[in-house]
This record gives C-alpha cells, sequence and structure tokens, in this order.
C-alpha cells in the first residue's frame, strides 16, 4: 500500500542527484581519446594554398600521407595550457565580458532597464521570449559572431528569472537566438560570406532560401522554448534542471521590481554613453573587422566610460571588474581546455586524415544524398573543429570541387556546411564559447542536452529538407 509521502511529488530536495562527470573530465577524456587515436589513424596532410582575406586554404588535390607521429605524453601534458594559450583571445575576451558587464550592473542601468522591460511585459512575461530571441538572431545574422550570447545571458537571467523561469530559458534564448541567425546566416560574414568565397560564388548569393530557413529554426526555436517556459514554470519537476545540486538562485540574480527606482541622471547619461559605445563597436566589427581582441578592448573601454559616467569610485569599479572576472573564471578556462583537444589532434597530424575519410564517405553517394551526406559531414566534423572558419578552410576546398563531379551546386555545398556547423555548436562539449556560456548562466552541460537535443532533432530535419530541396531544384 502506498504511502502520502510516496505519492507526493519529487522536490529538489528528494530528487535523485546528478552523477554526470564535470565538464573538465569529459574535455579531457576527449583529449585521451584523440591522442589514442593519433596512434591509430594513419597521419595525412593537405598542403596549404593562400586563400580568402589572406588567409590558408587546403589544396584538396595535395592530400598525401606522411609519417605517424603519435601524440607524446608531453604534448599530451601541455595540451590544455598549449590550449589557453592559443585561444588566448577568446578566453580574454570572456573574461572581460564579466568584468564589464558586473560595472555595469553595480551602476543600476541593467537593473532599472530590465525593471522596466519586466513591467512593459507584465500579464505577458512569455512575450519577452520572442522579442528577445528575434534581436538576438538578427544580430548574429548580421555580425556573425555568436560568442556575443555571453553578453546577453548575464543581462537577461534576472528579468528571465523575476518572470518565474528558469536559468535553461535565459541561456536557450540568447544560445538559440544566436544559433537560429548564425545557422542561416543570410548576411553571416564569417560562416557565409567566407565560405561562398572558397566555393567561388558570390557574396551572399541566395539569400532568399537562407532568409526562409532563418524563418524556420526562429519560429520552431521559439515555439519550443515558449512550450518549455510554460510548462516548468506550472510545474517545476518538469524543469531540466529539477534535481540537480545547484537549484539556487543567487541573490544578485534576483530582480525586485517593487525595489528599483526610474532611471537617475547619471545613469540615463551612462545609458546613452552604453549605447554610444555599443553602436561603435558594431561599425568596428561590420566595416573594420574587429574581432576578439578589439572586442576585449572595447568592453574594458565600456566598463570604464560607463563607470565613470555613473558616478562609480574607480576603487569600486576596479573591485567590480574582479569580481566579474571571478564570475566567469570556469567559463573562460573552458574555451581553453576545449581548443587543447583540436591540438591532440594537430599534434598527431590527424585532422587532415579525417577530413580526407570523411570526403570520400560520401563521395559515392547519389547528388540527393550526397548533400545530406556533406551536411552530416560537417556536423560530426564540428566536433573536432567547432570553429566555423576553421572548418570551412579546411572542408570546403575538398568538398566543394567534389560536388562538382556529382552535380551538387556549390551553393548547395556552402549550405550544408553552414547548417551542419551552426546547430552543433550548441552541444558539443568541445565548443568552447558554448561551454562558457552555460559555465555563466550557471547551466550543467548534461541538463542542457536533455533540454536541447529534442529541438536538435528538429532543426536537423530542417536542414536536410532544405537541402533536398536546393539540390532538385538546382539552387545556385
Amino acid at each position: 500500500m502506498s504511502t502520502p509521502a510516496a505519492d507526493a511529488p519529487a522536490t529538489d530536495e528528494t530528487a535523485p542527484r546528478d552523477r554526470f562527470p564535470h565538464v573538465y573530465v569529459i574535455l579531457v577524456l576527449f583529449a585521451l581519446l584523440a591522442a589514442v587515436a593519433s596512434w591509430i589513424v594513419p597521419a595525412g596532410m593537405y598542403e596549404r594554398i593562400p586563400g580568402p582575406n589572406d588567409r590558408e586554404v587546403v589544396d584538396p588535390d595535395s592530400f598525401s600521407f606522411i609519417e605517424q607521429s603519435p601524440v607524446t605524453a608531453l604534448e599530451l601534458l601541455t595540451a590544455i595550457p598549449r590550449g589557453l594559450v592559443d585561444a588566448g583571445a577568446i578566453v580574454f575576451f570572456v573574461f572581460t565580458i564579466g568584468g564589464m558587464f558586473e560595472v555595469v550592473r553595480r551602476t543600476g542601468l541593467i537593473d532599472v532597464a530590465l525593471a522596466a522591460i519586466a513591467r512593459i511585459f507584465a500579464g505577458r512575461g512569455v512575450a519577452v521570449i520572442p522579442v528577445l530571441m528575434i534581436i538576438f538572431s538578427l544580430i548574429a545574422s548580421f555580425i556573425g559572431v555568436p560568442e556575443l550570447s555571453l553578453v546577453y545571458i548575464p543581462a537577461i537571467l534576472p528579468l528571465i528569472l523575476s518572470l518565474g523561469y528558469d536559468r535553461v530559458v535565459a541561456a536557450a534564448v540568447a544560445l538559440l537566438g544566436t544559433g537560429a541567425g548564425f545557422a542561416a546566416g543570410f548576411l553571416n560574414p564569417i560562416n557565409t560570406g567566407l565560405g561562398q568565397q572558397i566555393a567561388g560564388l558570390e557574396p551572399f548569393s541566395g539569400i532568399g532560401l537562407r532568409i526562409a530557413l532563418y524563418i524556420a529554426y526562429l519560429a520552431t526555436a521559439i515555439g519550443y522554448i515558449v512550450w518549455y517556459a510554460r510548462r516548468a514554470a506550472a510545474d517545476p519537476t518538469r524543469s531540466v534542471l529539477h534535481g540537480h545540486a545547484d537549484t539556487t538562485v543567487r541573490e544578485r540574480d534576483k530582480l525586485d521590481l517593487d525595489a528599483i527606482p526610474s532611471f537617475t541622471g547619471r545613469q540615463k547619461a551612462a545609458g546613452i554613453a552604453l549605447l554610444l559605445l555599443a553602436a561603435l563597436l558594431v561599425w568596428g566589427i561590420i566595416t573594420q573587422g574587429w574581432f576578439f581582441p578589439e572586442f576585449a578592448g572595447m568592453f574594458i573601454l565600456i566598463a570604464i566610460v560607463v563607470g565613470l559616467v555613473a558616478g562609480m569610485r574607480t576603487k569600486d569599479m576596479a573591485e567590480a571588474f574582479d569580481q566579474g572576472l571571478r564570475d566567469v573564471l570556469a567559463g573562460a578556462i573552458i574555451v581553453g581546455v576545449a581548443r587543447g583537444v583540436a591540438i591532440v589532434l594537430e599534434d598527431g597530424n590527424i585532422l587532415d586524415t579525417i577530413v580526407f575519410g570523411l570526403g570520400e564517405s560520401v563521395g559515392f553517394l547519389p547528388p540527393v544524398l550526397f548533400v545530406v551526406g556533406m551536411f552530416l559531414v560537417q556536423a560530426v566534423f564540428n566536433l573536432i573543429v567547432p570553429s566555423g572558419s576553421g572548418q570551412a578552410l579546411v572542408t570546403l576546398p575538398v568538398l566543394a570541387p567534389l560536388s562538382d563531379l556529382l552535380g551538387v551546386t556549390r551553393q548547395s555545398a556552402v549550405l550544408a556546411y553552414q547548417t551542419g556547423d551552426g546547430m552543433t555548436n550548441l552541444i558539443y562539449p568541445t565548443s568552447g564559447y558554448f561551454m562558457a556560456a552555460l559555465a555563466v548562466g550557471r547551466v550543467p552541460w548534461n541538463r542542457w542536452v536533455r533540454f536541447y537535443a529534442p529541438l536538435l532533432g528538429i532543426w536537423v530535419l530542417i536542414s536536410i529538407g532544405f537541402l533536398v530541396f536546393a539540390q532538385l531544384t538546382g539552387w545556385s
């Protein structure tokens, strides 16, 4: 006979705890597997030749097997430190995000702005989800920097929590919003622009189909997050975070609408300064080719200018910046550890062999299946090289000529590359910025996988449908 206690729903205190390994453990295991693979997979190499934007690309006709060079114990031991050095620009970028955000937060500017937004959406809080996702996705579509999700998550987290939703919703709004815009990338200079240059296509040609794909990605992501948010808010045991040891909401993550006043004069001036500096950052990205070092420098400048205009003492600004660095420490280190996995593969000279093997594995397929195979190849290769531009420089010079031989348009080949890269960036633990974003949002990777996997399956089906349509219609 059951007892009331046995029939009672589980709570965060009574639910079973996670026994899933820490993300550091997962990434170290990946590095160990890569080292073992260097003893088994034949070493090979493509020659590099000058490519677009003064970057080297592989010569698709130059692959040859070379002498085996298994990873040594010392190379494996130093892979993570070298990964941190190699990814230093991104690591410092993450640190400056944390520092800048904490300075701006202590001016009160973010709380007042979020309170104003919360009041606008009072009684219909779920509407904030599509509004934010549309904004984030358009930014990613135009400038192609999904790493900005690291800025969005701490900014919107108090708002999302105040509306009664969990931390996964905040992470999803930022990551899936930028992911939808980045994967479709109708004006993405990094994936779409560079990919089309390598494939010999007119920059941003075929934009109509990419916009349709963007709408499909974004609509399904918004619908999925809204469904999850309402479900988890109504019954917290349905949250993917239920039962996780860290279910607490930190005091400074809360947004008390009743305790937050309106903008002061200094806060208004600081807000204007913030918007002007953000516009300068966007200008630099679009017209000057600014990337991580410039981003980091601009975030430091934003922290200084906004803090001074808001009336903060320099000592308080420095302490706030220091606290922000500590808050994102784990996320920054994850970026370097993830990069260490790729360094092990490079030390063993098996990256090019993997590219060659993946190309050969789909080269015998009929055109419609080949374009789908290309998509799957890119999705798999993204586990090893999560950089979109890095994939373009290595895989497209091989797969684009192969697509010519099999009757697949190069436009379809580029679409297969950018979609295969974009959506898997949001699940692979080797994707540094993604894992850093989860760390900033305090969402465990295994809980995120549980949340994202159904939507990933939907996005895969959408991608395959668009690729098949592109091939059957001769899209070029």
